[in-house]
């Protein structure tokens, strides 16, 4: 009966696995925040001008032939309708909750990204008088989407700062000539952590690390080395000093989770883990270096997001490695133990070669 029992909970948590691996596959190959927005938000005296930026398939009542694109003709055609639907998600008021006159401006491009296709808009809110305090609700999210999000930047005068709304944090209060520092801060904290969660392909990469154990000290090591590297990259890449194309970065981030879960089934040592992680992490800092790029370069801001982004990704790492680490002592010393780090470690390969084949693939179309 004991044998059964164990049998079955092993059956199960293979079962698990099998399917929570399957879902990764299911999930597109762009796993870096293919459906966020950008804006760029200038405030004047008297008008607001904002640049947005966001995914063509929240406005696909306007995308008539389903590319993912807008032409012209598209824009021609529903313009009132796009012209209502963006006044009403994006709202700009001022101190007694008076909208500004909004303006759409019926020229939008198309902007592609290798993975999906953005639209641009010129968005402009009037008001007759300077007004004393801004406040800006974004609302333009799709509950279908993973990741529903809009970095925005925001520039008033000689102050800038950075911030994130979400469904949840969609407004956001500016009092003529300031700026607070602290929504910068808790917006990209939280975007830091989710950057993790919402990452499937790091958190393939980090639990094969995790894979073939050793104390908490040992694996804490491990991501820390991941976080370092994956900070410095980051930066290089928002700063414009380093630059790939995403479709190599992406495909190497792959073959890092092939090869580390490969690692796992023929290496008995693995004392170079922390090398072989900054190695590896020196990539993956890369796969989210795109969106961030398109915020403003202002020096003084974005050090701060950057720094508060990476703050909520070791967060992020530093959970999940607790987890990790609880979980497979479960399973330590117990009969079928190192064949279900084996399995675990096949299916990482197949996954990560799946997604590989997909983004090799993707960069040749």
């Amino acid at each position: 009966m004991k044998r059964l029992v164990r049998f079955f909970q092993k059956s199960c948590l293979s079962m698990l696995a099998i399917v929570w691996i399957g879902n990764l596959a299911i999930a597109t190959a762009s796993a870096h925040w293919a459906d966020l927005a950008v804006a760029d938000v200038i405030l004047a005296d008297t008008d607001a001008q904002i640049t947005l930026s966001i995914p063509t398939t929240l406005l696909d009542f306007a995308d008539d032939n389903g590319d993912k694109a807008l032409s012209q003709l598209e824009i021609d055609q529903h313009y009132r309708q796009l012209e209502q639907h963006l006044g009403s998600t994006i709202v700009l008021t001022n101190e007694t909750g008076v909208p500004g006159t909004f303006i759409l401006d019926p020229a939008v491009s198309s902007q592609s990204n290798e993975r999906i296709t953005h639209s641009t808009f010129s968005l402009t809110y009037r008001w007759p008088n300077p007004p004393q305090t801004f406040s800006i609700r974004y609302g333009l999210f799709a509950p279908e989407l993973d990741q529903t999000q809009c970095l925005a930047t925001i520039t008033q005068g000689n102050r800038t700062r950075n911030i994130v709304f979400t469904p949840e944090n969609n407004t956001v209060d500016i009092a003529s000539g300031s700026l607070s520092w602290h929504q910068q801060i808790v917006s990209f904290l939280q975007l830091g952590v989710e950057h993790i969660f919402t990452g499937y392909d790091h958190i393939l990469f980090l639990v094969a690390l995790l894979l073939p154990g050793g104390n908490l000290s040992q694996l804490l090591k491990i991501v820390t080395a991941f976080t370092i590297a994956h900070s410095l990259t980051l930066t290089l890449a928002v700063l414009n000093i380093v630059t790939l194309p995403t479709a190599l970065v992406e495909s190497v981030i792959a073959l890092s989770i092939v090869y580390v879960a490969a690692e796992n089934l023929w290496r008995k040592q693995i004392n170079h883990r922390p090398l072989l992680t900054f190695g590896f992490g020196l990539i993956h800092g890369l796969g989210f270096a795109n969106i961030l790029r398109d915020l403003t370069q202002s020096q003084g801001n974005l050090l701060l997001s950057l720094a508060s982004f990476n703050i909520g990704v070791e967060l992020g790492q530093i959970t999940i490695v607790v987890l990790v680490f609880y979980g497979l002592r479960l399973l330590q010393n117990k009969k079928g133990d190192v064949i279900f780090r084996y399995g675990i470690s096949g299916l990482m390969i197949l996954m990560g070669s799946i997604w590989f084949a997909e983004r090799a693939l993707a960069a040749w179309q």
